[in-house]
C-alpha cells in the first residue's frame, strides 16, 4: 500500500465531502484505540474544524489516558482540533436503573454493551447538530464489512466512513505514517464496551490478521477444501462465516414492506 498517498486521498475525500455537504467540520468519538486515533488525525489534516469527544462510561483508566494523550498530541500539531468530554456514566447508570432486568445475564450484558455505544452516538450527534459538523465513523473494513463487529445505530451510526476500506493492518500502517502515539499503537484493540480489559480478539475468537486472511479468501472465491487448510485456519474461517452471516442485517439496507399495487385499489 502507498500509505502516504492513501492518507492524502482520504484527507482530500473528507474535505471535499464535508464542503459538498455544506457542513463546517467533523466530530469524532475518541476512545483510546487505533481506529478513532487514525480517523481523528485524518480529519485534522483537512484543516477544517475537528471536535474530538471523549465519552467514558465506566471506562478503564488506561483507555481514558490514551484518548487524552492522543487528543493532546493532535492539538499540538493541529490548531483546528478541539476537545470535549461528555461523562456519560451517570446517564448510563440511570438508564440501567429504569430498565427491567432479564434472567439471561449474557443477553442482558450484551444489550447493555450496545446501549453504551448508542448513548455515545447520541452525544456525537448532539455536538454535530450544535456546530454543523459531520460525525466521522471509525470502523475499519474487517469490522464493517467482514464480521460486522460494531453496534447498529451505535458506532455504526455515522455520516461518513473514512477508513472503512482499510483493513486493521492497513489502519496500523496509516497510524505509523501519521505518528500516532506509541501507547495507542501498542494497545490491544478493544471496543471498550464492557468496563474491563477484554480485547476484540477475546470477543471474536480470532485476531485481525486472521480475520483479514479469511475475508480475503472469501472475496477471492476459493474453495477451502482444495487449499489444505490447517485446523486453526478452518476454525478461523468458521468464525468469520458465522459472524458475517449473523451480522448481515447490519450492512444491508433496512427492509421495506412494499405494498402491491392491487392492494392499493
Amino acid at each position: 500500500m502507498h500509505t502516504a498517498k492513501v492518507i492524502d486521498h482520504i484527507t482530500t475525500w473528507l474535505k471535499d465531502y464535508c464542503l459538498g455537504a455544506k457542513q463546517e467540520g467533523f466530530v469524532v468519538g475518541v476512545s483510546g484505540g487505533i481506529d478513532s486515533a487514525v480517523t481523528s488525525a485524518l480529519c485534522a489534516r483537512t484543516d477544517l474544524p475537528v471536535l474530538c469527544v471523549e465519552m467514558p462510561i465506566h471506562q478503564a483508566a488506561s483507555q481514558v489516558q490514551r484518548a487524552q494523550e492522543h487528543i493532546t498530541a493532535l492539538r499540538k500539531t493541529h490548531a483546528n482540533v478541539r476537545m470535549e468530554v461528555a461523562q456519560l456514566t451517570p446517564v448510563f447508570d440511570q438508564m440501567v436503573a429504569v430498565l427491567p432486568k432479564h434472567e439471561n445475564m449474557t443477553l442482558m450484558e450484551l444489550a447493555l454493551a450496545n446501549t453504551r455505544a448508542r448513548l455515545r452516538m447520541t452525544a456525537l450527534y448532539y455536538f454535530a447538530g450544535l456546530h454543523r459538523y459531520l460525525v466521522a465513523g471509525t470502523g475499519n473494513k474487517v469490522e464493517d464489512f467482514g464480521v460486522g463487529f460494531f453496534t447498529k445505530y451505535g458506532d455504526g451510526g455515522v455520516d461518513l466512513s473514512p477508513i472503512a476500506d482499510l483493513t486493521k493492518t492497513e489502519v496500523y500502517a496509516v497510524g505509523r505514517e501519521l505518528g500516532i502515539i506509541d501507547s495507542i499503537m501498542l494497545a490491544k484493540p478493544t471496543d471498550g464496551l464492557w468496563g474491563d480489559d477484554r480485547s476484540d480478539e477475546d470477543q471474536i475468537g480470532a485476531s485481525y490478521p486472521e480475520l483479514e486472511w479469511a475475508m480475503d479468501l472469501r472475496e477471492r472465491g476459493e474453495d477451502p477444501a482444495l487449499l489444505g487448510l490447517t485446523a486453526r485456519q478452518l476454525q478461523v474461517l468458521a468464525i468469520f462465516d458465522k459472524r458475517k452471516a449473523a451480522n448481515r442485517h447490519k450492512v444491508e439496507p433496512i427492509p421495506v414492506c412494499v405494498i402491491p399495487a392491487p392492494l392499493r385499489g
